[in-house]
């Protein structure tokens, strides 16, 4: 329990979240391609041991929420571009882009996700 002085706002949460998948795409994802180009390298052998052990429901789990953090990411990336210009800085726009974001970046997590498919 939070307490009862303070309530979770949408911004605190969107920010909370961009730190999370920054986080995640750092310390999970990025290593992941890493070690996957590398048994591409090493050979069919290598390549073909980690995509199996990648193909389970773990490593779907992984890709998914590593594709997801990087449309968030990228969407959230885009939203404080657009701040730095000095736009939608006012409180009713800050709420406002974070829901755009929010839906910008499920469209985009289901698009790549479907043409990946």
């Amino acid at each position: 329990m939070i307490g009862p002085y303070y309530k979770p706002q949408l911004t605190s949460m969107l920010s909370i979240l961009s730190r999370l998948t920054g986080v995640f795409l750092t310390v999970v994802s990025t290593p992941l391609v890493l070690l996957w180009v590398l048994a591409l390298a090493a050979g069919p052998e290598t390549f073909g041991q980690l995509q199996s052990l990648l193909g389970g429901m773990i490593g779907k789990a992984i890709w998914l929420a590593s594709l997801f953090s990087l449309c968030y990411h990228l969407a959230n990336g885009i939203r404080h571009l657009i701040w730095d210009t000095g736009a939608m800085l006012e409180l009713e726009s800050v709420y406002l882009s974070g829901y755009i974001m929010l839906a910008t970046s499920v469209a985009l997590f289901v698009l790549v996700w479907w043409l990946a498919s």
